[in-house]
């Protein structure tokens, strides 16, 4: 066993390896170097970005359900750096979430290793940074968890597994973008849209062998724009959406909005020659579109045509395309039991909780902010989950100074930390409802929802008789379309302090977020973590002697 344990330190330096003691789950190491590099990925302009080890995307990493992953993280740049691991449930360990309400920043030449277990999970994922506007200079890239051997999948293998990261990009740095926004400026209109940190890329990217199948998963990583996704002459079969298996239904194009990932399956069936992926921007006045490559085996260099299938037009459609996604109640996911032998829609509601997104607009520094139900969250310099583990959540933030149910309309915002304290284990609605012209798009950290509705006006409790109570799809991030709500369905069993935010990032940054504190009263190793030895303290907390541990 001591021969073990030292080969697994061993390998905790290397880039990327696989090992494990013996009754533990296997573990996978990484050490990534963050840095600031220079790209060109539109019309050749070079600009800084954030890479890992020397990867624009980042790496992307490849598990398998209940891997533990362990990932030294090196802040070689010159201001603090945080990760967070998009959909990962990170079950009794928020710790490891990667933003600023769970964790205190690397530090610029500074090193944390996340630890944490892909637990019960499978599907397509993504990571990117949660400080500052580092997202948008780079520091992401694709998370997958593979199902298990002995749990089986509702398609057969196919020949190769694609990551596909998409998303809007800014020719800025994010400093300007960042100084943008401080002195009360939007971002304005992203520049173009990369395919795997490439805008139009002529060389192929994916290559197919004529007759096979082939697994494709798309993740929008972008921060502002909702985009259409499709590949020239082929079907798209959905099959899986952020963790679950989905009714494997057909499509020429889906919607892919901010921070969703989705896959899909695509069969070489068509002549042998190079076709384009073709990504587009949804709902812009003036849309921007990028290409890549895939090339048939047996193409011989026969290039792509020109014609490139067409968009989708308006909200309408894409409303209609989120209303075909459906649970596949007979597929086993993580685990050997079918998803549909849980009956979320026989549960009964203990709280209902509306969110209401609200602006504030103003010339000069500070005065654009984005908040929900009239509160601008503000990040306070002792993480949440630390003044609450430490007992002194009362110096530091309060919970509850939002209503669950809003005044029809909201006037002002204030700027405070915004903390919803949420009874362990309860059976919750969520209603996000939207007022404004523009799209919204919301993630939730720790938790799995039910995406039971989406309608156009406002929320009335007789929008109930329209839910869907049976194949739902589980999922972790929601979008709500202009002047209308959307409402989920979830148990908040997961112990901790957890984050729901828009994944539009400007509107996170300025204050679009909230957290879930979720607390066991038991106080218990069996339902949440200690505090990790190796997390950097900061704040309050930082003098402070730690509290007694949980136990057992």
């Amino acid at each position: 066993m001591g021969k073990v344990i030292l080969s697994i330190l061993a390998c905790f330096f290397c880039g990327a390896m696989i090992s494990g003691v013996q009754g533990e789950d296997p573990y996978l190491f990484f050490t990534w170097n963050v840095t600031f590099g220079f790209i060109a990925p539109l019309s050749g302009v070079p600009q800084e970005a954030i890479l890992i080890n020397g990867q624009f995307p980042g790496p992307n990493i490849n598990a398998t359900t209940n891997n533990n992953i362990v990932i030294n993280v090196f802040n070689n740049l010159d201001e603090p750096f945080l990760l967070t691991w998009v959909g990962i449930q990170h079950r009794k360990n928020s710790w490891q979430d990667g933003v600023l309400g769970t964790n205190c920043p690397i530090q610029p030449g500074q090193n944390y290793t996340y630890h944490f277990q892909v637990k019960d999970q499978i599907g397509s994922y993504m990571y990117y940074p949660t400080t500052d506007m580092h997202r948008a200079a780079g520091g992401f890239g694709g998370l997958r968890v593979n199902s298990r051997l002995l749990i089986p999948v509702p398609y057969p293998d196919p020949a190769d597994d694609y990551t596909v990261i998409i998303g809007d990009w800014y020719i800025k740095n994010h400093v300007i973008l960042r100084n943008f926004l401080d002195t009360g400026r939007s971002l304005g209109r992203p520049d173009g849209i990369l395919i795997n940190g490439k805008q139009n890329c002529d060389k192929p990217m994916f290559t197919m062998e004529p007759g096979k199948t082939y697994k494709y998963r798309i993740c929008n990583v972008g921060l502002k724009n909702s985009l259409n996704f499709r590949i020239q002459g082929h079907k798209l079969k959905l099959v899986e959406m952020e963790g679950s298996h989905t009714v494997q239904n057909v499509y020429e194009s889906l919607d892919v909005h901010i921070g969703q990932c989705f896959a899909v399956l695509v069969t070489a069936d068509q002549p042998p020659m190079e076709y384009f992926m073709v990504v587009s921007s949804r709902f812009t006045k003036e849309p921007l579109l990028s290409t890549a490559v895939i090339s048939y085996t047996t193409g011989k260099g026969i290039k792509a045509s020109p014609a490139l299938p067409p968009a989708p037009t308006g909200w309408a459609w894409s409303l209609n395309q989120f209303r075909t996604f459906r649970w596949n109640l007979t597929a086993s996911a993580a685990r050997p039991n079918p998803q549909g032998s849980y009956h979320y829609g026989a549960i009964n509601i203990t709280r209902t909780i509306k969110l209401v997104n609200t602006v504030s607009r103003g010339s000069g520094y500070g005065n654009l902010r984005y908040g929900i139900n009239g509160v601008s969250h503000v990040n306070p310099e002792t993480p949440l989950k630390f003044a609450e583990y430490y007992n002194i959540a009362d110096k530091v933030f309060k919970y509850n100074v939002i209503r669950d149910d809003p005044p029809p309309k909201i006037t002002n915002l204030t700027n405070e930390p915004n903390v919803l304290n949420v009874t362990f284990r309860t059976f919750v609605e969520i209603i996000f409802e939207n007022h404004e012209k523009s799209l919204q798009s919301y993630n939730l950290d720790g938790h799995s929802f039910f995406a039971v509705a989406m309608e156009a006006g406002r929320w009335t409790p007789e929008k109930r008789m329209n839910y869907n109570l049976l194949d739902a799809v589980s999922r972790h991030t929601i979008q709500v379309f202009p002047k209308s709500w959307a409402a989920i369905l979830l148990t908040f069993d997961n112990a901790g302090m957890w984050n729901i935010r828009s994944e539009i990032w400007e509107r996170t940054y300025l204050g679009q977020q909230l957290y879930a504190s979720v607390l066991s009263p038991e106080r218990s190793l069996r339902d949440e973590y200690n505090i990790p030895d190796n997390a950097p303290m900061c704040g309050v907390v930082a003098e402070l002697p730690k509290p007694p541990p949980y136990t057992i």
